[in-house]
């Protein structure tokens, strides 16, 4: 009979091998856990040889190599000796000749790099933007930055103003950025006026794609964190995202594909969450249908997106970030981040965000609905003019004016996408030429958001 399957705290194997030291060390350093030999990959016990004298020889080889101490066990099930090897969580880093495991899931991983740092900073309860940067003080800080936090977190009343009024020294330790006389990283992060001189990729980029391809424009966001997130939805809005114009009655209003509480809420999170020992920019890829943001950052262990999703506490990646971030009133701290985002592409009637975690990083993926008007009168519909920092490649040009007309006068209710399908034409330059005869006064659409259709006019 297979015994239950194999998980984070359950390993099997056939028979012992020194190498499975390297098995032990990753329960250690992770949640602990138990590894049976004498069990084959199915969960049938096989049996193990010379089980008595493994008995002896495990311990000890776990003692010598290890340094640690474990409970090995006989065990007999279907007339078959087996080992149990049982292995607590230990508080300290152990390594295996050098080398940093770790238990994750059902797999063993071998810690380098970035995910090696965490790790040693995570088992002396410390967290990378809670590291000391030497050499540098208060007074290398940006005054500009540090005014204009304390204004927001005057107005968010998140600090007292006697906090507020004190000198820059203090206001910092009250925010908990200072380690003994140094900053700590995340106070370079924030208030530094080149916090890119301590730590590399700590920028955002922002690009242009006609398709996976083409790249036609971009930009880059520098400077410390709390101003990235404000001047990144700025060129966004002015330079990447076209505003579809309506009225009601006389007054304009403006929708961009994507809505901007949606918008903050996906940027904030990148800044906060962001893995800033990747030494890699947030990314944010801009397409004629959709926005996509890369953030490399981590989801905490054991975390899925389907948690991410749902009720969850708040545990940021960069703990001393976010609660500037907080007291700032840019943040909240109860984990209500990606249900905001949610909630305002509800509330704006657009499409839900896409999240997807992968190894090397969050992505989170705004599709564009096709863009309708709202209002009972003629609704025009204009597009952000885009300047860009190259030329502007020439077009094919859309299938004459007569045709779109015509065929929006066969099918009134017809969206701009289906149109585009309809006369075999991307979907920006059928919504060009359609804004074009709608401010000729050639064509409009009628009705409400959802359901209203087109009106060729004479």
């Amino acid at each position: 009979m297979p015994a239950a399957r194999e998980h984070q705290h359950i390993e099997w194997k056939e028979s012992w091998r020194d190498e499975y030291l390297r098995w032990i060390c990753g329960f250690a350093n992770a949640e602990g856990g138990v590894l049976v030999i004498g069990r084959n990959d199915k969960g049938v016990a096989v049996g193990v040889k010379d089980a008595k004298k493994l008995l002896e020889d495990i311990p000890n080889k776990v003692r010598d190599v290890l340094g640690i101490m474990v409970d090995v066990n006989l065990l007999e099930e279907a007339g078959k000796e087996l080992l149990e090897i049982r292995v607590e969580p230990y508080p300290s880093p152990i390594s295996y000749k050098g080398e940093y495991h770790y238990r994750s899931g059902s797999t063993k991983q071998e810690l380098k790099g970035a995910a090696l740092s965490r790790f040693l900073l995570k088992k002396q309860g410390l967290h990378w933007d809670g590291v000391p940067v030497p050499y540098v003080g208060a007074g290398d800080l940006d005054p500009r930055i540090l005014a204009d936090f304390r204004k927001l977190a005057l107005h968010s009343r998140r600090l007292s103003t006697e906090t507020l009024n004190e000198p820059d020294p203090a206001l910092l330790d009250k925010l908990h950025l200072l380690e003994g006389e140094y900053l700590k990283r995340a106070a370079v992060l924030l208030f530094h006026p080149d916090p890119e001189r301590f730590v590399t990729g700590a920028y955002i980029k922002i690009g242009f794609f006609e398709n996976n391809v083409d790249l036609r424009f971009q930009d880059e966001v520098h400077g410390g964190l709390l101003s990235q997130v404000s001047r990144t939805i700025e060129i966004l809005q002015a330079k990447y995202l076209k505003a579809w114009i309506s009225y009601e009655g006389l007054q304009r209003i403006e929708a961009y594909p994507v809505p901007e509480p949606a918008l903050r809420e996906a940027i904030l999170n990148a800044v906060v969450h962001k893995d800033y020992a990747s030494a890699v920019p947030i990314q944010i890829s801009v397409y004629p249908d959709k926005l996509m943001i890369w953030n490399p950052g981590q989801l905490p262990p054991e975390w899925t997106v389907a948690r991410l999703l749902g009720k969850h506490s708040s545990l940021p990646f960069n703990p001393d970030v976010a609660n500037a971030f907080f007291r700032a009133g840019m943040i909240e701290s109860w984990g209500r981040g990606i249900e905001r985002m949610l909630e305002a592409c509800r509330s704006a009637g657009t499409p839900a965000p896409v999240l997807e975690a992968e190894h090397s990083g969050l992505w989170v993926n705004f599709a564009f609905a096709a863009p309708q008007v709202t209002g009972s009168e003629t609704t025009p519909i204009e597009e952000t003019p885009v300047k860009t920092p190259v030329k502007t490649p020439v077009k094919t040009p859309v299938k004459t004016p007569e045709q779109i007309l015509a065929t929006l006068a066969a099918s009134p209710e017809l969206t701009l996408a289906e149109l585009a399908s309809t006369i075999g034409k991307s979907g920006r330059a059928v919504e060009r030429a359609a804004a074009k005869l709608v401010r000729e006064g050639r064509l409009r659409f009628v009705g409400p958001r959802k359901g209203g259709h087109w009106e060729v006019l004479k």
